[in-house]
C-alpha cells in the first residue's frame, strides 16, 4: 500500500500537541486516580500516546460503540449501543476518543457513564470538528480543531480499513472525486 495522503498533522506537531494536553491533564488531575475511558477504535493511538503523557496513576478501560438503524413499526431511528460500561461511582473519568463530529455518540456515552455516577466526567479528542456538531457537547480537551472530512493516519482508518499505522494524520481524496478528476481528464484529451 502506498501513502497517498497528504500530510496535515505530522508526527512532530502530533507529538508536541499530545505533549501539551498530558501536561494540562496531569495538572487538571494531580493527586488522584484517573480512569481513562477509551472509545475503541480509531482513538487507540491517540490514547496510547496521551497516557503516556498523564503523570497521574492511570486505570484504563475499553468501550466500543456500535451504531444500528433500529425499525420500529413505521418508524426507524439510529441507536448507539455500547460494550460493557466500567464501575465509575465515585471516580475522576476522562473519556478520550479521536474524533468529536457531529458529538451524538459521546453525548450519549458521557450521559451513560455520568449513571455510574463518577466524581468527575471530562471528555479529551484529538480532532474536534464543531461545525458538524448537533449536539451542546464541547471537549473539555482537544488537540486540534478540524474541518476536513477526509482524515486518515494515526489511528484513523481510510479506505478498506487502511492508514491507522502511519505516524501522521493526512488528508485523503473523496471516493469518488479521483473517477471524477479522470473523466475530467479523459474528456479534456478528447
Amino acid at each position: 500500500m502506498k501513502a497517498s495522503l497528504k500530510v496535515i498533522y505530522s508526527p512532530t506537531r502530533l507529538a508536541s500537541r499530545i505533549n501539551a494536553l498530558g501536561r494540562k491533564i496531569s495538572q487538571d488531575f494531580a493527586g488522584r486516580t484517573v480512569d481513562v475511558v477509551i472509545v475503541l477504535e480509531s482513538s487507540f493511538v491517540f490514547a496510547a500516546d496521551l497516557m503516556r503523557r498523564i503523570s497521574a496513576p492511570v486505570v484504563c478501560h475499553f468501550v466500543r460503540a456500535d451504531i444500528r438503524d433500529v425499525v420500529q413499526g413505521e418508524h426507524e431511528r439510529r441507536e448507539v449501543f455500547f460494550s460493557h460500561s466500567p464501575r465509575l461511582e465515585g471516580r475522576d473519568v476522562l473519556v478520550v476518543d479521536a474524533v468529536l463530529h457531529t458529538g451524538v455518540t459521546q453525548d450519549f456515552l458521557c450521559k451513560r457513564l455520568q449513571e455510574s455516577r463518577p466524581r468527575s466526567l471530562r471528555l479529551a479528542v484529538l480532532l474536534d470538528k464543531p461545525r458538524e456538531r448537533r449536539v451542546d457537547l464541547k471537549p473539555d480537551y482537544f488537540g486540534f480543531v478540524a474541518a476536513s472530512n477526509y482524515l486518515a493516519g494515526y489511528g484513523l482508518a481510510g479506505s478498506r480499513g487502511w492508514y491507522r499505522n502511519l505516524p501522521y494524520i493526512g488528508a485523503r481524496p473523496p471516493q469518488g472525486r479521483r473517477r471524477s478528476a479522470r473523466a475530467g481528464q479523459a474528456r479534456q484529451a478528447r
